[in-house]
């Protein structure tokens, strides 16, 4: 399975950044093979509106079945939702604590974005 989990750098060793649409990356994780590649989410960083929308749908381009994060805001639930792809809130620590996290069965599948709009914007 693919999945992302939204990162604070390029290994599995960062933080997980606990914003889906201003994560500063996506880490794309097959679960089988255990190989990742590293997204930039530039545009969802600098974004002065339509984070949430833009990284929903560079989540949904590579393929991706999950996404894990700590929050997800409402247009990006909805963009993952339409595209059939699961949203697993709650993560923290590394990404490789997070992989870990859902393959253990320890995050929860929102059924709706879990925070408002512009969260954690500063």
């Amino acid at each position: 399975m693919k999945v992302v989990v939204t990162s604070t750098g390029d290994a599995l060793e960062a933080q997980v950044d606990p914003r889906l649409g201003r994560a500063a990356k996506f880490i794309l994780y097959d679960t089988e093979t255990k190989e990742f590649s590293v997204i930039n989410n530039s545009a969802g960083v600098t974004a002065s509106h339509g984070a949430g929308v833009t990284a929903g749908q560079a989540i949904a381009d590579v393929g991706a079945e999950a996404v894990i994060t700590g929050n997800c805001g409402p247009r990006a639930f909805q963009v993952l939702s339409a595209a059939g792809i699961k949203v697993y809130v709650g993560a923290s620590g590394t990404v490789a604590d997070a992989i870990t996290q859902f393959e253990d069965g320890k995050l929860r599948v929102a059924g709706e974005a879990n925070v408002g709009g512009h969260f954690g914007l500063t």
